[in-house]
């Protein structure tokens, strides 16, 4: 299994479904609560080859400035970076773009957790 390490990249594209829309007047707009969502996605994507059986993550933090709308059918390209590993806890870097513009930037925060021991907290 590869180590997990700062640098580490995981992406992933979203076409902006009306599920992903807020509405503002005659336009519909990929909303913030679903931009936080596809930034975890990222994060959980990138974090998938360096997991252990047993193991996920959970999402602790979430830093991120929504600076352009997205409309309903354009395609957004999102991207984490691995910025820093502090044994369980991983902070990632988080840009997303359109096909126009930069749409938001960030930081998310995750700890891997082994499974078995997160459920018997619950």
């Amino acid at each position: 299994m590869p180590e997990l390490s700062a640098g580490l990249v995981g992406t992933l594209d979203l076409t902006v479904a009306e599920k992903n829309c807020t509405v503002r007047g005659d336009y519909h707009i990929f909303s913030t609560p679903e931009l936080v969502l596809l930034a975890e996605l990222t994060a959980i994507e990138a974090l998938k080859p360096y997991l252990q059986d047993g193991q996920s993550s959970v999402g602790t933090r979430v830093d991120i400035a929504h600076s352009a709308a997205t409309l309903l059918g354009q395609t957004l390209t999102s991207k984490a970076v691995v910025k820093e590993v502090d044994r369980r806890r991983v902070l990632f870097e988080i840009e997303v773009r359109d096909e126009i513009d930069e749409v938001a930037t960030g930081t998310h925060e995750r700890f891997i957790v082994d499974l078995d021991r997160f459920g018997s907290r619950l």
